[in-house]
């Protein structure tokens, strides 16, 4: 129990300084509006990210679904805030909208996630084309292909910090839970796991709903701070885009996940000087981080304050 809290207390000491550290540097104006802006986008790549590895890389389920997802959120935000442009009818919108995403995933969970591999890629994928097309045809209520515009800035840098340490440690504490235990027995070992009396649908299922609901919130961040939404913005592209975070991090690490999203975000945003090569270079790198470190920049590693603690004490004993 001793351990566990030092643990924690450590957490919370690392959180309170990286907030601390950007809170000092924003109110200071070193950094400006178009640096808090890339805080923002990385933040809500983070989100997303997970969303994605938690679907991938512990559940094992190829799932290419994760942009329309993050389409039902934004919508769902831009919409609920047209008629409630309140904070209240903001936080409101991201419920409905996650609600609206976890019910959509169950509904088409069940059908898909028998499917394996590629085969679950490219259902998936349909899925994410049906919920944006949906939306194109979706008349005066969406808008059609122009979108929305004109939603107020209800996203700050903190509200996204937030949410990406309490979506973190929801997810890490899912994962470390017996019914977590089962999603990764379902990446190890489908047939194994069943065997030993998993419902693999179910675990399947769950932790795909819990990855759409975790997308929606971040469209519900995303349109907050953007202001404006087209469902062009929601392709395919931006599922690899966060596939990529995932993959380049390592599959089964949430913590590479933070990592690659702080990594990515900041190269894009120096590459942006260098237009005319910037997706060269930014493949190029993708492409020597993966010949060097085919298993992601950290693997299937967690950092773990505890684990730190425990072989400082084994060292100290010596």
């Amino acid at each position: 129990m001793k351990k566990n809290l030092k643990s924690i207390l450590a957490w919370i000491a690392v959180i309170a300084l990286v907030y601390i550290i950007l809170a000092a540097l924003i109110n200071s104006g070193f950094l400006g509006v178009y640096y808090i802006q890339i805080l923002m986008g990385i933040g809500i790549s983070m989100i997303m990210a997970m969303g994605t590895n938690l679907v991938l890389g512990f559940s094992g389920q190829f799932s290419l679904g994760q942009a329309g997802f993050m389409a039902i959120g934004a919508y769902a935000t831009a919409i609920i805030t047209d008629f409630n442009p309140t904070y209240a009818g903001y936080y409101l919108s991201m419920v409905v909208g996650a609600l609206l995403a976890g019910v959509v995933a169950v509904i088409v969970g069940f059908p898909t996630l028998r499917l394996k591999g590629d085969y679950l890629a490219i259902a998936t994928l349909g899925v994410s084309e049906i919920i944006r097309i949906a939306i194109v045809n979706g008349g005066e209520l969406t808008n059609g292909a122009a979108g929305l515009t004109g939603i107020l800035p209800y996203s700050q840098w903190t509200t996204v910090f937030i949410f990406v340490v309490l979506i973190l440690i929801f997810f890490m504490n899912y994962l470390r839970s017996s019914f977590g235990r089962q999603v990764i027995s379902v990446r190890e070992d489908e047939i194994a796991a069943e065997a030993m009396g998993v419902n693999t649908t179910k675990v399947k299922v769950m932790t795909f709903a819990i990855a759409a609901m975790t997308a929606s919130i971040a469209g519900s961040l995303y349109v907050g701070y953007i202001g404006t939404i087209a469902p062009k913005d929601f392709t395919i592209m931006r599922s690899i885009d966060y596939l990529i975070i995932a993959v380049l991090g390592g599959l089964g690490s949430m913590t590479g996940t933070i990592v690659a999203a702080v990594v990515l975000g900041f190269l894009n945003m120096y590459l942006q000087n260098f237009s005319d090569v910037r997706m060269i270079i930014y493949s190029l790198t993708l492409i020597l981080v993966m010949v060097f470190r085919p298993g992601g920049l950290l693997g299937t590693k967690e950092f773990s304050f505890a684990r730190l603690f425990k072989k400082k004490t084994k060292e100290g004993r010596q």
